[in-house]
């Protein structure tokens, strides 16, 4: 073994660990695995590493920039009421029972998840499903677990059906094996979506769990209070107390939402400092309470017009959930980075992640992909709110515009035209949709600056890192030191003509493995190179083994993430939207891991022979 190869070998175990413990974003971690690349390269530059030049190709693999297209067109998709269509097609079923609803919304969700990006058909379904759970008289834990599931289906039926699957394809090609065909990979992705509907649909009802989302707690008088602001009068009693140790608030049944100091919101501190006269108090309560608030010596109900400085309107108001976009502008930045009070004229009560409500220093903690926001504000903000792209609110799904409805045929045929141009192979998959792109642009389907917007930059960061890392573990030889570690195990432990299927098993296990725990697309990059490898390395008398069902077993796995919350977006999203806790996921998830391992390894072999 050479220095090289535990140089690549450690920064695959630095690069694990850093996922893992999420100190930074997995994209960070990614452009840190290829700084320090580059880095090696310079400092050793006749070591067995890749140079310059060969990190320089990473940035021409097709497959990435197919994965930008596709999010524009999934955007356009989403902006011309296409999803939109979906919900009300679902909506219309609740009256058949549990199981039927179950079987309509896998294969309904899983048609749509096999052309769109999955997320925002995910999330935008999001209100369909409390909506629907409430008029079935069943807890929304029940419906959206298998709607993130039917996405995953739907995914791994096509070759635009998750960016996995494109970015395996691109990385076979540059190595000079067949792309995968538009419908290539619908063979097996079709039996196992049939068996994970099966599966959800016996099961499901008995081993999804009941759990609540944030609101659903409440009542619909609890659900609304009235907001207004007051203001500490001259000679108050209460100046030089905080809100901790004063009764006055709790006495009269008020809450403290925020607290203002000449125009500045005093944050997580608020309720520990010292009021001052002229402190200005956004509260919340019931109307008995304001009723009683003229007659008290502390506090004055303020007068809207008596000043310029903003306020909440003193009008009725509701408690409402929204979750964030894909996207979404705010992600990455505090409550008090972007004055959300200030901006969307709403308080945050709480924030739900990752199966906890987070109560304290809620303004100055880092909103997260899939968080979800328990909000207070009057209907006027709410439904400023429901018009942004920001924040999905839960209880209303987003509605496009007439004039865009009357483009969505042009949207669908651009994306019929791009199936059907891959498919045909009358040209690749990432030139088709580079002029899908460009006609949904001179189409006004979507504005350029809503299509940028809608790419995730960051899961491109991520490949093109761990692109590098993969080159990196080639080069070096560490790929080929961990398959011939792996392939004596095989040969020492199995007879001969079992070895195929023990390496196409042992491969999807591992996949399967890194892609609960780590990005789906990291995964996918770690693993071709190995399954391919492998593949190469194990066979009878010397007749090599068709690299193409580990390719798939690779595919299949890397999308196959139910048993836990993190190793899909998806998942994610109803993690903390259905007040999930992890090990929900373990318990429905597990058996359908288990499933899809057996399916997979029976069906894989007979539809791509190890020996063709």
């Amino acid at each position: 073994m050479t220095w090289e190869i535990l140089f690549a070998i450690a920064l695959l175990i630095f690069t694990l660990t850093s996922f893992v413990l999420e100190k930074v974003s997995s994209d960070v971690t990614a452009i840190i695995a290829l700084s320090i690349v580059l880095l090696a390269s310079g400092l050793f530059p006749g070591a067995n590493l890749p140079r310059f030049d060969d990190l320089a190709q990473v940035f021409s693999n097709p497959a990435p920039l197919t994965i930008a297209s596709m999010f524009i067109i999934s955007s356009a998709l989403n902006k011309c009421g296409t999803i939109d269509q979906i919900s009300n097609f679902l909506t219309r079923f609740k009256n058949l029972g549990y199981v039927w609803v179950i079987i309509i919304l896998v294969f309904t969700v899983g048609f749509a998840s096999a052309f769109i990006n999955n997320t925002p058909v995910v999330v935008m379904l999001l209100p369909v499903m409390l909506s629907l759970a409430k008029s079935m008289k069943i807890t929304a834990s029940k419906l959206l677990i298998p709607l993130s599931y039917a996405s995953i289906f739907g995914g791994t039926c096509t070759l635009l059906g998750t960016s996995t699957n494109i970015l395996a394809s691109g990385m076979i090609q540059k190595q000079g094996f067949q792309p995968l065909g538009m419908f290539e990979i619908t063979s097996v992705g079709v039996p196992l979506l049939l068996c994970g509907t099966i599966y959800l649909a016996v099961f499901g009802k008995k081993l999804l769990p009941h759990r609540e989302t944030l609101t659903s707690i409440l009542s619909d008088q609890e659900r609304k209070e009235f907001i207004t602001e007051v203001f500490v009068k001259e000679g108050s009693k209460i100046i030089g107390q905080t809100v901790n140790n004063s009764e006055w608030y709790r006495k009269h049944g008020f809450r403290v939402m925020e607290i203002i100091r000449n125009g500045v919101e005093l944050g997580d501190l608020a309720k520990n400092t010292p009021l001052k006269q002229g402190d200005r108090l956004v509260l919340s309560a019931r109307p008995s309470s304001f009723a009683k608030a003229n007659g008290l010596a502390a506090l004055q109900l303020e007068d809207e017009s008596d000043t310029g400085f903003s306020t909440i309107s003193a009008h009725q108001g509701s408690i409402v959930e929204a979750v964030l976009a894909p996207n979404s502008s705010i992600i990455g930045k505090t409550i008090n980075q972007i004055n959300f009070r200030q901006r969307y004229r709403m308080v945050v009560l709480a924030i739900h992640r990752r199966g906890r409500n987070v109560r304290d220093r809620v303004n100055s903690l880092k909103l997260e992909l899939g968080d979800t926001l328990l909000l207070m504000g009057s209907e006027e903000a709410i439904e400023h709110l429901h018009e942004g792209d920001d924040l999905i609110l839960l209880d209303r799904p987003p509605v496009p515009g007439n004039a865009m409805r009357r483009k969505a045929p042009i949207v669908l045929s651009i994306l019929g035209g791009i199936i059907l141009a891959s498919s045909m192979n009358w040209m690749p998959i990432f030139a088709a949709t580079i002029i899908g792109v460009a006609l949904i642009f001179i189409t006004g389907c979507l504005q350029p600056k809503e299509g940028y917007a809608s790419i995730e930059w960051s899961l491109l960061a991520l490949i093109y890192g761990m692109l590098a890392l993969g080159m990196t573990l080639q080069v070096t030889g560490a790929s080929e030191w961990i398959v011939g570690s792996l392939t004596t195990v095989i040969e020492w432990a199995v007879a001969e003509p079992m070895q195929p299927i023990v390496a196409l098993i042992a491969i999807y296990i591992c996949t399967s493995i890194f892609t609960e725990i780590l990005s789906n697309n990291a995964t996918v990059v770690i693993m071709i190179p190995l399954a391919i490898s492998l593949a190469q390395t194990i066979g009878a008398d010397s007749i090599p083994v068709d690299p193409r069902p580990f390719i798939i077993a690779v595919c299949i796995a890397s999308s196959a993430s139910f048993s836990t919350p993190i190793g899909y977006q998806t998942n994610t999203y109803v993690y903390s939207v259905g007040g999930y806790r992890f090990s929900d996921f373990f318990k429905v998830g597990i058996p359908l891991n288990i499933l899809y391992l057996v399916a997979s390894s029976f069906l894989v072999p007979r539809i791509w022979p190890f020996y063709p």
